[in-house]
């Protein structure tokens, strides 16, 4: 392969409420609503998007709410841990925000340079705080909720269970140019950075686990981030000639996606990192209303009726407010 993507671009997961899964993202973890559109494939459904101030690649989490969907089953041929990136010392902090919150989570060391804090969302979907020794420069969302000092940086990595590591390995070494730094006990570390934050995926080797089943409270995809579409369109050629079974080129309004699936089972996208989440509002508007692609705008008064009503917490808030000015 003579491309190698810069790291994650964002995860995508499934969940039920939409109302308990916006109240959690930026209430809880602290996260901005970036993007309020719909699953352009279900457009009955919201697709939310969540990030920091500008929703930058690396940064974000997505989900497609279904109200009323049955819970998922986290096993092999799945990304099965979300993680994101906080300062060094902060876990304390965290643990006791979460608490108040009634948010049950856990503090566990992985290493000397690396400290988790483990926690499930409202669907049940497995999310890490990461406090690693490597530094992270990315400038986070201050949100009403978390002090910038305590806040997410952007995404740390995600973890991929299979039964059997070799092909997957050699997917993410061959075809996405990353490298990998350490193993231990069947679980191995890849990156394309020497393992700076958002460029980190952890393969987990779990021969007797049961197959996964994606619904509430999984994950979806894995995007890896691409400059541009041209280079998306050579990475697509050369993926194809290998064998893998990939998309055409889909547009998403705020990037462009290629889909494919790793052998271990987990469906992987490269998204570009352009356009970006301003070319249908402003920056400092971000998420405050509902946004459609040119294709569905006709359709407009008919989707807004079938989606559920939401409140987005903060619009009123002095702080947002604040910023908005």
């Amino acid at each position: 392969m003579t491309i190698q993507t810069e790291g994650l671009h964002h995860v995508t997961a499934i969940a039920g409420d939409p109302q308990k899964n916006i109240d959690f993202y930026i209430k809880g973890l602290g996260l901005r609503l970036v993007k309020k559109t719909v699953n352009f494939d279900d457009p009955g459904t919201y697709h939310l998007y969540y990030g920091d101030e500008s929703g930058n690649p690396g940064s974000l989490l997505t989900f497609f709410p279904w109200q009323g969907i049955r819970s998922g089953r986290v096993g092999s041929g799945q990304s099965t841990t979300t993680a994101f990136s906080v300062p060094q010392g902060t876990l304390g902090w965290w643990q006791e925000h979460f608490k108040a919150i009634g948010v049950e989570s856990s503090i566990s060391r992985a290493s000397s340079e690396e400290e988790r804090l483990s926690l499930r969302d409202p669907d049940g979907l497995q999310i890490d705080l990461v406090a690693s020794s490597i530094s992270d420069p990315r400038n986070p969302w201050d949100s009403a909720s978390v002090p910038a000092e305590y806040a997410v940086r952007g995404q740390h990595s995600s973890v991929l269970t299979v039964q059997d590591p070799t092909h997957t390995l050699e997917t993410f070494t061959r075809d996405l140019g990353m490298n990998i730094l350490s193993e231990k006990d069947g679980r191995y570390r890849l990156s394309t950075h020497d393992g700076a934050p958002g460029t980190v995926v952890d393969v987990v080797t779990d021969p007797r686990g049961q197959r996964g089943l994606v619904a509430g409270g999984t994950v979806h995809h894995i995007a890896f981030r691409v400059p541009d579409q041209e280079t998306q369109e050579l990475w697509r050629r050369e993926l194809a000639e290998r064998g893998y079974g990939v998309t055409a080129i889909l547009d998403r309004q705020y990037f462009t996606s290629i889909y494919f699936r790793e052998p271990g089972g987990t469906l992987l996208e490269i998204a570009t990192d352009t356009p970006g989440f301003d070319v249908d509002e402003p920056l400092l508007e971000l998420g405050r209303s509902l946004k459609l692609p040119p294709w569905l705008e006709p359709n407009r008064e008919a989707i807004a009726h079938a989606v559920a009503k939401i409140d987005v917490p903060g619009e009123n808030n002095p702080a947002v407010q604040s910023f908005l000015k």
